[in-house]
């Protein structure tokens, strides 16, 4: 008997786990669900499921893993929506940032013998410099070389876990282990301060004085800096990213703030030495940085290891699995 797989949400992320996983064959069945039933679809047509349900309730009654690739923003009322029609021992998962608050929502909203894990995906760094969005953006190896970042709430069964790294395998990635508080802080200095960082230089150039000229020849160190504030499909998900994960914002872009202050009284001191100090600084660290992306030989070194399994050894676990106790 195949292992159901709902996939609630079809843009890049939840495409690109469906089409991940197409070589599965007859041991998973992909059932897909967007509010934007063309999303769906598009996503079907690609090859990323095998069923598309235009009924959220009834995409997720009988599925064994429920993933959420969602807007922050969409998570706490879909949790709410899904819960009494989610099966005994099913496992939510999610792909979205803020895990403490999500994993709260979790704990609040679902049913005894219905379990929570969150995914936090890092693409492969072939990929690093894509800005497209959407299904369209979406490739089945959109994982293979990065870290899939694993959290669960205290008490979470060890086969929920056990599933969230085995899925990861299956998806090319290295599970790395992390507590919700701290996959936040990662998230919170990796993702959402660029963004942030982003807006702020627009916000402080475009219809300011002066602009009506400077538009005219910002080049591409402009346009890069400037992107990361485009990649939320909408500002709604970046601000409540960043306001439900707001102490660790705060923290990092008090950071931020610290260094671009450093670099102004450089200049204030006219000390062209420091300066030049900070920027070789900043360019060996980002040297350092990619060039451990692209070989990304260093999850070893930093994640725990997990066996890679065949698709009959994971599957068959969840088949399996009844009740469980909890840890």
């Amino acid at each position: 008997m195949a292992v159901k797989l709902t996939i609630v949400g079809m843009g890049q992320i939840g495409t690109s786990v469906g089409l991940a996983l197409a070589e599965e064959g007859e041991r998973i069945y992909r059932i897909g669900h967007d509010r934007e039933l063309r999303a769906a679809r598009r996503a079907e047509k690609m090859g990323a499921l095998d069923k598309v349900s235009i009924n959220l309730l009834s995409a997720v009654e009988e599925s064994d893993l429920v993933l959420l690739s969602l807007p922050v923003d969409q998570i706490q009322e879909t949790l709410a929506a899904i819960k009494d029609d989610l099966k005994p021992a099913a496992v939510v998962m999610d792909t979205g940032p803020a895990k403490m608050q999500v994993s709260s929502w979790a704990a609040e909203l679902l049913p005894e013998e219905r379990y929570y894990v969150g995914l936090t995906p890092v693409l492969n760094p072939l990929y690093l410099h894509d800005i497209d969005s959407g299904a369209e953006a979406a490739h089945p190896d959109l994982f293979r070389d990065g870290i899939m970042g694993i959290v669960s709430p205290p008490g979470s069964p060890s086969e929920a876990i056990k599933l969230a790294a085995d899925l990861t395998r299956l998806l090319g990635a290295t599970p790395l282990f992390a507590d919700p508080l701290e996959m936040d802080g990662l998230v919170a200095a990796t993702h959402i301060l660029p963004q942030l960082m982003a807006a702020g230089l627009l916000n402080s150039t475009v219809d300011q004085p002066g602009w009506q000229e400077g538009r005219k020849i910002a080049g591409r160190s402009y346009a890069e800096v400037t992107a990361p504030v485009m990649y939320p499909s909408e500002p709604s998900t970046l601000t409540t990213a960043a306001m439900l994960n707001r102490e660790n914002v705060m923290r990092v872009l008090d950071g931020a703030l610290a260094a671009i202050n450093a670099i102004r009284s450089d200049l204030s001191n006219e000390d062209s030495k420091t300066l030049e100090e900070r920027l070789n600084r900043a360019r060996e660290g980002r040297q350092v940085w990619l060039q451990g992306r692209m070989v990304a030989n260093w999850a070893a070194d930093e994640t725990t290891s997990v066996e890679a399994p065949t698709s009959s050894e994971v599957f068959g676990r969840l088949i399996g699995r009844g009740k469980k106790k909890k840890d």
